[in-house]
């Protein structure tokens, strides 16, 4: 939490695959009850990590629109209770432990574990998908000889925000990287992966360990619905033990945000300011055809070869998808902090839209939180939906195929809304 006097901000990160925006929204009405502060104001994120309990309900599929006020409202299971007292609860702490602070913030380079992880195939080749479509681009390739290029960008940066009190003790660092996850996990663990592994390795690299009140560190997952940390180019053969890898991605990140923090001027005070909008996009709803095609795909006897391994789960998705409102409202958010700007989006968005979002920002400082305020699926670019791939399927992409420029647009107005005139930026 941080206080400039006028404005109060709560960043609230949680250690899950993705977090419903009914959860999120439950535990924003009981803060604004308990402490006053906006609902606005408050900046929630799931990590991603692919090896926590989920906190989607029992029909991960299923949606509802929330501007459809008229409409019935699922309740919550008691594990999603359970996390709206935990989210609630660790603000509470935050509010509690309110100092006077000093803040900052920079951007260090860990280029080393960021790679796209979706490839265009050779002289025009394709893969067949649970469709019976052909897609131009796959995901997780692996050695396949026709791989042509990375279909899109990544992102090396590693950005932080920094709190420390007046006497120079660390507070928090809240981090972002623009990474999918690690894992290395065995089977039947519970892990928050790599990014609980930064936060511990910021508390013991700054010094703060049995700190009191304790050191928090915090890692919210950037634009990365394209990229994880397997290099297809030039493949690691290193046979990792459980957890290995993720310490050392974790490692290295955290002693580039130390080594960048050690130059960084926290000021005194910074002005805050919190912007959020509602933006309506249409859902990919199948028609009459793919349904009935899904239906005699599930109705087919296991004796009769899939065009795709994954072609009854995807005909389960498209019936399910049958079901979906026509228009779905999400919940966009900015932040300013002084310079630094920060986008929040409820999506496993594309590398290329966080770079998008970064370039046009008025602010000389930006970056975006991911899977922010709700979780939607996959939000890849329209010249990424022409190529096809896993991230563009439907039931794992959810809404319109140019949702990714609205949406950009929409950001890039609320950052320019919290965005004074006279700040130094573009």
């Amino acid at each position: 939490m941080l206080d400039d006097g006028v404005t109060k901000l709560v960043f609230v990160v949680v250690d899950s695959v993705s977090v419903n925006r009914e959860v999120f929204d439950e535990a924003r009405r009981a803060l604004e009850r308990t402490t006053g502060i906006p609902g606005g104001n408050m900046l929630m994120s799931a990590t991603h990590t692919h090896s926590a309990t989920s906190a989607r309900g029992k029909d991960a599929m299923a949606m509802r629109n929330p501007a459809d006020e008229a409409g019935p409202r699922s309740p919550l299971d008691d594990y999603q209770s359970f996390l709206v007292r935990r989210i609630t609860d660790g603000v509470q702490r935050a509010l509690n432990h309110l100092e006077p602070a000093r803040i900052g913030w920079g951007a260090g380079s860990v280029p080393q574990h960021v790679f796209n992880r979706r490839w265009v195939l050779k002289d025009g080749a394709t893969a067949v998908n649970p469709f019976g479509g052909r897609d131009r681009a796959v995901m997780n390739p692996g050695s396949r000889p026709d791989l042509e290029r990375p279909a899109g960008p990544v992102n090396p940066e590693v950005y932080f925000l920094s709190v420390e009190s007046t006497a120079g003790r660390p507070i928090a660092v809240l981090a972002n990287y623009w990474l999918h996850y690690v894992g290395g996990v065995p089977n039947g663990h519970v892990s928050a992966d790599y990014f609980a592994v930064v936060a511990d390795r910021l508390q013991q690299l700054l010094g703060a360990d049995w700190q009191d009140p304790p050191f928090v560190g915090l890692l919210a997952n950037g634009p990365c619905g394209d990229v994880n940390n397997i290099n297809v180019a030039k493949p690691d053969r290193t046979a990792y033990k459980p957890y290995e890898k993720m310490r050392l991605v974790a490692d290295d990140v955290a002693r580039e945000i130390v080594r960048v923090r050690a130059s960084v001027r926290h000021q005194d005070w910074v002005e805050l300011r919190a912007a959020h909008a509602e933006l309506q996009l249409r859902t990919r709803r199948p028609d009459t055809a793919a349904v009935e095609k899904a239906r005699q795909v599930m109705a087919r006897p296991a004796t009769v070869s899939p065009v795709h391994r994954l072609e009854k789960a995807y005909a389960e998705r498209t019936i399910s998808a049958a079901g979906w409102p026509e228009t779905l409202s999400v919940m966009l958010q900015a932040v300013r902090i002084g310079g630094l700007g920060i986008a929040a989006v409820p999506f496993e968005a594309f590398t290329e839209i966080g770079l998008e979002i970064k370039a046009r920002s008025p602010f000389p400082d930006t970056f975006t939180i991911e899977l922010a305020n709700g979780g939607y699926g996959y939000l890849p670019t329209p010249a990424q939906h022409a190529l096809g791939g896993y991230e563009t399927w439907l039931g794992t992409n959810r809404v319109q195929e140019d949702a990714s420029t609205l949406i950009t647009d929409r950001l890039v107005e609320l950052l320019r809304q919290v965005k004074p005139e006279g700040v130094l930026g573009k």
